[in-house]
């Protein structure tokens, strides 16, 4: 089991430089065929707020990785004093979320995007991995844990999970809103997670009891 990780100060989080975050994307993208669909798979904000252009959505079926709130949040969704908790992929278990489908014509213009948005902070390792949507396997670009990041916040308690989701705010609002709307898209569409239901109930409380 890995240690707790509480969140460091601020100054450990550097923004990617201009040049290391295109070179980012541009290894990212390698495996796509230029003229081909993109796909890409959704399982946190890009579900509910994914801001950016495509054609098609399923809901969609990745093994070997599970949904998990492993991310501190600093700027987003708390501050350096009171970070915040978002998504990221774990290894182990199964996730089920969205694929989303970009046109090929688009796919250079809204990665970028999407890359300035989940990629700033070197947060994630974008990986290639199959996704089962219906009796249909796609291969989908998703974003996995990076456990050498600063915001990494490796075993922590469900108890600081709780009071971190609860109280912390950050410039896009507050932590509970993100794990509440993630939480209502995945009723939307049908998709069961126990653990972040789990979460979702422990937060309510606290907040109530608050």
């Amino acid at each position: 089991m890995s240690a707790v990780r509480h969140a460091p100060p601020a100054s450990a989080a550097k923004p990617l430089k201009p040049t290391e975050l295109l070179a980012s994307l541009r290894n990212a993208l390698e495996p796509w065929e230029p003229g081909t669909p993109f796909w890409i798979f959704a399982y946190g904000s890009l579900m509910w707020n994914p801001k950016f252009a495509y054609d098609a959505r399923h809901v969609a079926t990745i093994r070997g990785y599970h949904r998990s709130f492993r991310l501190w949040s600093r700027i987003n969704r708390g501050t350096p004093d009171n970070p915040g908790l978002v998504l990221t992929l774990e290894c182990g278990g199964s996730c089920r979320g969205l694929v989303y489908r970009i046109t090929p014509d688009l796919v250079q213009e809204q990665m970028q995007l999407i890359w300035k948005r989940e990629m700033m902070f070197g947060s994630y390792r974008p990986r290639w991995l199959n996704c089962v949507a219906g009796g249909e396997t796609i291969r989908a670009l998703c974003f996995t844990v990076n456990r050498d990041c600063s915001g990494y916040t490796g075993e922590i308690p469900i108890e600081v999970m709780v009071e971190s989701l609860a109280s912390a705010t950050g410039r896009y609002g507050p932590a509970h809103d993100y794990l509440f709307k993630t939480t209502e898209t995945l009723h939307e569409h049908g998709i069961r997670d126990a653990r972040v239901e789990h979460l979702a109930q422990l937060v309510k409380a606290r907040i109530k009891a608050a």
